[in-house]
């Protein structure tokens, strides 16, 4: 009777295990990002905030937007 069960409540453990290490890594991924992840609308604003006080010119401002704009 027992013979059966074991490979069950073994299987068991070990997908809930899996899911719950997953878990903690995607957790550990964006939280790594500094918490939410930012969009990219927020990106690209932020560049433009840049680029409107002069930090970045033109063609500074439009390479970082294509190389946001092919991370989608």
């Amino acid at each position: 009777m027992f013979g059966r069960r074991r490979p069950l409540l073994r299987g068991a453990a070990v997908g809930g295990a899996a899911y719950y290490a997953g878990k903690k890594h995607a957790q550990a991924a964006s939280g790594s990002k500094g918490g939410a992840a930012k969009t990219t609308a927020d990106k690209i604003n932020e560049l433009k905030q840049l680029h409107d006080s002069g930090a970045l010119t033109d063609e500074e401002f439009a390479k970082a937007k294509d190389k946001i704009i092919a991370e989608m």
